[in-house]
């Protein structure tokens, strides 16, 4: 069972098998509609079904709840089941590439007790850099039954500006380094941080190529951040509750797992003009 990552060699190795479900999930934020099914038209893994970060992985907006909102295990189960995922299939996911996306899937799926899902490392710019096959055909789709079992712990807004004061949780902000601070912040209507908050951008979990670094170097980097302190106490978050997954994929591969997810994340917390705001490092 692979529960983190997956290599390409090992997907190209079960192409044809019943019991592996692939899930195409290329998404461009600047392009949301259709670039990513596009991509999976003009070709994808052979066997891949697609869903659709903003149809498929997150419910509707309401302004208060965030760009990307999570939605409810009832929901997510429907989607899994038309994916025709059931307890007995080992999933892949993957998008273009370093995996920001794919992350998502991951987490969702292991947040309703499928542990058997992983990430394609290096995604299908890995894929397609090795001569892989890629194929424009739609496979058809067996539905299932997938029953949810909620398991990973999450943290909602209520809870996370209640523990400011106390430092209960180590907030780890996974946007890249200017958006933290707020020098910039090209999303959102709030440029900032959550106060306390540490800051690891999710680009810093992978090398050059996309692909994922070792485990222990991983582990390394965020032994450095926890400073002692339990995976347990961290609370990931980003803009909208994407990139922050990729920040769980990464500390779990790590061996450090139990940290939990604010699905919300900076596009919910600063639609609240009451809710704290601080900038810098």
């Amino acid at each position: 069972m692979f529960t983190t990552l997956i290599s390409t060699s090992d997907v190209a190795a079960r192409l044809g098998d019943p019991s592996l479900i692939v899930v195409d999930v290329r998404h461009d934020l600047a392009q949301p509609d259709a670039w990513g099914e596009n991509a999976y038209g003009q070709g994808h893994v052979p066997g891949a079904r697609f869903a659709h970060l903003d149809r498929d992985l997150s419910a509707a907006k309401t302004g208060q709840n965030g760009r990307h909102p999570l939605p409810n295990p009832e929901a997510c189960a429907r989607v899994f089941g038309r994916l025709g995922i059931d307890a007995s299939k080992q999933v892949v996911t993957y998008d273009q590439g370093p995996g920001m996306y794919a992350a998502r899937l991951w987490w969702m799926l292991r947040w309703l007790g499928h542990d058997a899902v992983a990430v394609l490392d290096g995604g299908f710019a890995a894929w397609t850099r090795e001569g892989l096959p890629v194929t424009t055909d739609v496979p058809p789709v067996a539905p299932a039954t997938f029953i949810a079992r909620p398991t990973a712990a999450t943290m909602d807004a209520g809870a996370i500006n209640a523990s400011l004061s106390s430092s209960a949780y180590l907030l780890l902000d996974a946007r890249a380094r200017e958006r933290y601070r707020g020098d910039v912040e090209p999303l959102d209507p709030v440029a900032g941080h959550i106060p306390g908050a540490l800051n690891r951008p999710y680009s810093e979990n992978v090398d050059a190529e996309g692909r994922f670094k070792p485990a222990a170097a991983l582990a390394a980097d965020f032994d450095m951040i926890l400073s002692g302190r339990s995976p347990q106490d961290v609370v990931h978050y980003c803009g909208s509750g994407v990139t922050a997954c990729h920040n769980l994929l990464a500390m779990t591969h790590a061996g450090l797992g139990g940290s939990r997810l604010y699905a919300g994340s900076w596009s919910e917390w600063c639609s609240d003009p009451e809710r704290p705001v601080e900038k810098g490092n």
